[in-house]
């Protein structure tokens, strides 16, 4: 029996790095959060389970397929992989998928119903399609499941009735997920999403 094939160097330090970024931040406290990067011939880079991502390291990134299965037996990604699985089958531009929990996007879930809507913001352009903050994106809100499988088909049966698919949702009381080519546009979509939120929150304080 062949030996899996390696993780690129490139993916294992794009996820440390992200780790390091969005913990400056205090995105993912404790060992909350995860981070995935797709790999050629079906394949996804993802975190270890109950890793601080402050303090990740080559042998805190493991390799899975797109049903979430690990390669190497007995390791455990990520509790919540087969999200991340679910988003790199339905967009199969989607090279990377973030992960993160801060505390405007842990409140405004919790008060939001089914989507939190987000006008008139510059960094809207952020998002594919966008070249105007004249605009208005609904980001979605699940509720939160510790069923996982269930949680992904509640995902993927709200994406099928929706005509605009934004790259981010939120689960409610949980955190928020973001996807795009690479590493680098991740991070920089998470950033205008959690700036937006940020100003959700401090707006909705002051009234």
């Amino acid at each position: 029996m062949s030996l899996p094939a390696p993780i690129p160097d490139a993916a294992i330090q794009a996820i440390i790095g992200a780790g390091r970024r969005m913990d400056r931040f205090h995105w993912v406290p404790a060992t909350a959060g995860n981070f995935s990067v797709r790999l050629p011939g079906g394949r996804v880079a993802v975190t270890r389970s109950g890793r601080h991502k402050g303090f990740l390291d080559t042998d805190s990134v493991m390799a899975v397929d797109l049903q979430g299965r690990p390669e190497e037996a007995g390791a455990r990604p990520s509790a919540e992989t087969l999200l991340h699985c679910g988003i790199y089958r339905r967009f199969p531009e989607a090279g990377a998928v973030l992960h993160g929990h801060s505390v405007p996007n842990t409140v405004l879930s919790r008060l939001a119903g089914e989507e939190i809507a987000l006008s008139g913001y510059e960094l809207l352009k952020a998002f594919p399609g966008l070249p105007t903050h004249d605009a208005t994106v609904a980001v979605p809100v699940f509720d939160n499941d510790q069923d996982i499988a269930r949680l992904q088909a509640a995902v993927d049966s709200r994406w099928q009735g929706m005509s605009v698919i934004p790259p981010g949702y939120l689960i409610r009381g949980h955190g928020v997920y973001v996807w795009a080519r690479d590493m680098d546009a991740a991070l920089a979509r998470l950033e205008a999403l959690e700036f937006m939120l940020e100003c959700e929150l401090q707006e909705r304080r002051s009234r």
